[in-house]
């Protein structure tokens, strides 16, 4: 199995070369490093990379981020080498060892199907800021996808040939590009393997570029999608809701009048900004349509009972029963709408 490696890097140090020049000695077919608008300063280091074997330099004229980068590098591999199976995803900070790089193109090659993901132990020496920010962002993944793993945060991963298109279309292009992987494995039924690595924090973490308000805000923006599109359209939903009651003081043509607005918005926004699906219409919108029908119906016969026997206004019983039926709705479009359900019976995590 071809195997590149790929490596985003922004104001390097001198101990990129020290990685780079001992993996062009490995099995690797190619070695990508991406200039992502460092300073003048480093200019003489990516220089000498292009002086080692195997491995080509692509520059950004100015800083994008790390997604943008990974982009970058992702579509030159998947055009420039195209008998390239799969790509090794490290940093250039020192904190990845080509040992372990060697382990995740093992089981990228055992699994070339996969994403392969490298798991630090966080049960050791781990900078505070680091720990708690992976199990947070951990804790709310699996609420959010039903799937746990372990270390979401981490950049040594094996990427599948064939998931590449898939990454390229991810509007993200900082760090939060990472988390937007996991979530695209999700919707594409793209497995995910785990594989054990040692846990390396150079000076703890002074290196990282990582800025643990702003970054932390995008990464978690990637989670919370779909209660951010909700809330939208909820405040579509009762804003019609409350116009046409106004109007025509029937709960039933208020609540259908409600649901057809905010349905328009609500599907194309889950579809592709949520969910990451791209199956067709055809598919989608007949399930999601009956969704629609029965949690409407469901809302409906709610607000009756409760305007039946507790004291609640229309809108307070309205804004009250679509509370109780978000999560089932998020819940069932996440795991029978918007999925492949084709690979999804068999998609899961392994841990290695």
């Amino acid at each position: 199995m071809k195997i590149a490696v790929l490596i985003p890097a922004y104001n390097p140090d001198s101990k990129l070369f020290g990685l780079v020049n001992n993996l062009s000695s490995k099995v690797f077919s190619a070695i990508v490093v991406v200039n992502d608008g460092s300073v003048d300063a480093c200019d003489p280091i990516f220089c000498e990379l292009e002086n080692i074997e195997k491995v080509t330099v692509l520059r950004h004229a100015v800083n994008l981020g790390k997604g943008a980068a990974l982009k970058t590098g992702l579509n030159h591999i998947y055009c420039r080498f195209r008998c390239c199976n799969g790509i090794i995803l490290m940093d250039a900070d020192g904190q990845h060892l080509v040992e372990d790089a060697l382990k995740v193109a093992d089981q990228l090659a055992t699994n070339p199907h996969s994403l392969i993901i490298g798991v630090r132990d966080f049960c050791r020496d781990v900078p505070f800021r680091s720990k708690i920010g992976n199990r947070t962002t951990g804790y709310l993944f699996h609420l959010l996808t039903g799937t746990y793993l372990k270390d979401t945060q981490s950049g040594l991963r094996g990427v599948p040939r064939e998931f590449i298109p898939d990454l390229l279309r991810i509007n993200s292009n900082g760090y939060e590009f990472e988390l937007d992987m996991l979530m695209a494995c999700k919707y594409t039924g793209t497995d995910i393997v785990e594989q054990s690595i040692q846990t390396v924090y150079l000076e703890n973490n002074k290196s990282s570029h990582f800025n643990p308000i702003v970054d932390s805000m995008k990464i978690y923006f990637v989670l919370f999608r779909f209660t951010l599109t909700s809330l939208v359209s909820a405040l579509i939903d009762n804003s019609v809701f409350i116009v046409i009651f106004g109007v025509s003081s029937s709960i039933a043509i208020s609540q259908l009048s409600a649901r057809i607005v905010a349905t328009t918005f609500n599907y194309s926004a889950v579809r592709k900004i949520v969910f990451f699906s791209d199956k067709s219409p055809l598919s989608t919108l007949p399930k999601y349509l009956s969704l629609v029908a029965i949690s409407g119906l469901v809302s409906f016969f709610l607000i009756k009972i409760m305007l039946s026997y507790l004291p609640f206004s229309v809108i307070g019983a309205k804004i009250c029963a679509e509370s109780l039926i978000f999560l089932a709705n998020f819940s069932i479009q996440r795991d029978f709408i918007f999925v492949n359900s084709k690979h999804f019976v068999n998609r899961g995590i392994k841990c290695l």
